[in-house]
């Protein structure tokens, strides 16, 4: 590139602090490497080729790259650019997400966040696979692989939501704004399959068995924005986050639960292994947005790696504690079917 600019080798080996025929050698040792000439060479003239003026295009930008490197070095170790692969639940886009992205974008604009909807079973996998970085889920169980550290961000109470036409009808008369279970004891239940979640699966079915009641499961779906929409196809009611508010849908009202509703929580979950600076920023904008909100719980597994990762859950989302049994629910009204703890069918 000197010998470029100066197109004399005498200037350009005094510019280089070197003589003059280590530099015509290294020009020559290049064009042959290269099996090209870059330069034209008479007695009292050097220009470059056609070739040479093409390639020095391409050299001054890989010195520029070059010259950035310890800039960009520092960058990455500070988690200013790079890249994140994030996954969510549904629910989520309707609580945590927009304030988690828009103030890691706001932080970080330089790092390319690539987002994946995902139930939490999935995104636990995803995880343990290293296909994502971290994710905003529903906690599993009580406890999660010892390899993943995990922090409550977001806990919220559950809210019914109705079919419009049943309390148009008088098929639900709300008291008050409020829906009282035993109101709704015999109407199909709307819910997430237990092997996708089974905490938000159990909280539901534990806050109808503290209540004396049975829940009728009508249909299962993988997706929040199925599930509204079954109800707002008359199909039954779901036990949904207050924060599914948001998804308004012709033909569906959400409703306040009667008495204590049972909560439920989300937060992120990531690999305790995992040093990308990235992740380190993307918790640090996770605790900054945790102020304010209900109670979450404490991050798990983070600050005692001799502890497994786990969440603390909510009351209701305990497994019951006979072998991790789940409460019995009717299957289409069929009272003798029931879920096993597993989640499969099974018949008594």
């Amino acid at each position: 590139m000197t010998v470029a600019e100066e197109l004399h080798f005498g200037r350009a080996a005094e510019r280089l602090c070197m003589t003059q025929p280590p530099l015509s050698q290294a020009i020559l040792a290049l064009e042959e490497e290269l099996s090209v000439t870059l330069f034209k060479r008479t007695k009292r003239h050097v220009a470059l080729t056609p070739v040479g003026e093409h390639l020095l295009s391409h050299v001054t930008k890989l010195l520029e790259e070059v010259e950035a490197l310890p800039g960009l070095a520092r960058q990455l170790a500070r988690g200013e650019i790079g890249s994140l692969k994030l996954g969510f639940v549904t629910t989520a886009d309707y609580s945590l997400l927009p304030d988690l992205i828009r103030g890691y974008g706001e932080a970080y604009p330089e790092v390319r966040v690539t987002l994946r909807e995902m139930t939490s079973d999935l995104q636990v996998e995803a995880l343990l696979q290293g296909e994502i970085n971290a994710g905003l889920m529903i906690p599993l169980h009580a406890t999660l692989h010892a390899s993943l550290a995990y922090m409550g961000l977001h806990r919220e109470p559950l809210v019914a939501a109705v079919p419009q036409a049943w309390i148009d009808s008088g098929r639900i008369a709300p008291a008050e704004g409020k829906l009282r279970l035993r109101d709704v004891a015999e109407a199909p239940i709307l819910l997430f399959p237990r092997r996708s979640a089974p905490a938000f699966h159990d909280i539901i079915t534990t806050y109808f068995a503290t209540n004396g009641l049975e829940p009728v499961i009508g249909q299962e779906a993988i997706q929040m924005q199925t599930i509204i929409s079954l109800v707002s196809a008359g199909m039954g009611i779901a036990m949904v986050p207050d924060s599914l508010r948001r998804l308004a849908r012709p033909g569906v009202a959400y409703l306040e639960l009667d008495g204590k509703a049972p909560t439920i929580e989300t937060g992120l979950v990531w690999r305790r292994d995992d040093a990308s600076p990235t992740v380190k920023r993307l918790i640090e904008i996770a605790e900054s947005i945790r102020g304010g909100r209900e109670e979450p719980s404490a991050p798990q597994g983070a600050s005692d790696p001799a502890r497994p990762a786990g969440p603390s859950m909510p009351a209701q989302g305990r497994l019951p504690a006979s072998a991790g049994e789940a409460p019995r629910v009717r299957l289409n009204g069929d009272p003798r079917v029931h879920l096993n703890g597993d989640g499969r069918p099974g018949r008594e």
